[in-house]
């Protein structure tokens, strides 16, 4: 299985102007493939594919000879992205969906580039990247398996290597025991044992000094040094809470997965619910995707299961009888009039979400 590794990268004043000028060549490389692709189909009525593009490189790099001072295949994986973007944009007209055409990509929507073979090495704290030089790397945790790509991203003034190494799976000791998990606002999530992980809400506490900053953000003038300064730094902060939200994520995850062997959770249409605009901000602030997918792969990662059953009636059924017992959204306590049954509302939630799963 494939794991990714992601570390702070420390690159010296001529390594980040090397940095920044293989991430434009490739952007401007990836849209000139782009408009490529469209006036061949506008013109000839042709559908050029990955091949057809990588084989012109060495051409290219004739007439354009800033290519040469970049990798390869760095410049390949520019094509296969692309091509990748084409694929997908053909499988959502194909399925319906709302189709998402490939567009151009301003610097502000491109920033990684992709080692996808060779081109880079890591030894000791330093990571060698071909073309730009020996960068600093942090390396917090060791990097476990055989590294098979290397991706690096810009992001808010910072630099990072995603490292993607082919590991093998690590099994937990077996375990039998089941869990159904209530997602909630208030509470992130309750389970069926009467654990509760409470929401920390971090956009909430976040919220006066991101109005504060977008403000600032409102009165420079547009263009200006002052504006682009005001807008790192209020990226910086969304930066920061997304970052908190993940951490906590992948903690609660990780605590369901060393403990239960079956892991059941509701299968909300999240986007449907965020149209609600009362909830809207809390929903998101939650991240109940976000833990759904982390809890997922480190299950499969681990010989465990994660399942997701109809959400309907999971709050109003009494878990004991079987009674729809209607309830609004501030009645926090489910007590049954026909059995008696009380609990909190979240946990006969879960228990019922625990049933439809092992059902």
């Amino acid at each position: 299985m494939r794991i990714s590794y992601k570390y702070r990268l420390y690159p010296n004043k001529e390594q980040h102007k090397r940095l920044d000028f293989t991430l434009e060549r490739c952007r401007l490389l990836y849209n000139r493939l782009l408009d490529e692709r469209i006036h061949a189909y506008r013109d000839e009525g042709k559908s050029l594919t990955y091949y057809d593009q990588a084989n012109t490189f060495n051409e290219r790099k004739e007439e354009i000879p800033a290519l040469k001072h970049v990798h390869s295949q760095v410049l390949q994986d520019v094509a296969k992205r692309l091509d990748k973007a084409f694929q997908s944009f053909f499988r959502r007209v194909k399925n319906g969906e709302k189709p998402g055409f490939p567009r151009f990509k301003p610097p502000q929507r491109y920033d990684s580039f992709t080692f996808p073979q060779g081109g880079y090495k890591l030894e000791g704290n330093t990571l060698k990247l071909s073309k730009i030089g020996n960068v600093k790397i942090k390396l917090h945790r060791p990097v476990e398996g055989l590294i098979k790509t290397c991706t690096i991203i810009q992001k808010n003034g910072k630099v990072y290597a995603c490292l993607s190494a082919e590991v093998q799976p690590k099994q937990l000791p077996a375990y039998t025991d089941a869990v159904g998990v209530d997602l909630g606002v208030k509470t992130l999530a309750v389970t069926s044992d009467g654990d509760y992980f409470e929401s920390p809400a971090y956009l909430r506490k976040s919220e006066k000094h991101l109005t504060r900053l977008q403000r600032c953000v409102s009165r420079k003038k547009n263009g200006s040094n002052r504006r682009k300064k005001a807008v790192r730094v209020l990226a910086r902060l969304h930066e920061r809470v997304a970052n908190q939200r993940k951490d906590y994520a992948h903690k609660v995850s990780r605590q369901l997965v060393n403990r239960y062997g079956l892991i059941a959770f509701e299968d909300l249409n999240v986007v449907g619910m965020t149209k609600n605009h009362h909830l809207a901000k809390s929903i998101v602030d939650s991240g109940w995707s976000q833990l759904v997918v982390f809890t997922t792969y480190k299950a499969e990662s681990a010989g465990r299961i994660v399942k997701q059953v109809d959400p309907r009636h999971t709050s109003q059924l009494c878990s004991n009888c079987g009674v729809i017992v209607k309830k609004q959204l501030k009645d926090r306590k489910h007590c049954c009039p026909n059995c008696g049954y009380t609990a909190d509302r979240d946990e006969n939630a879960a228990v019922n979400i625990l049933k439809r799963a092992t059902a």
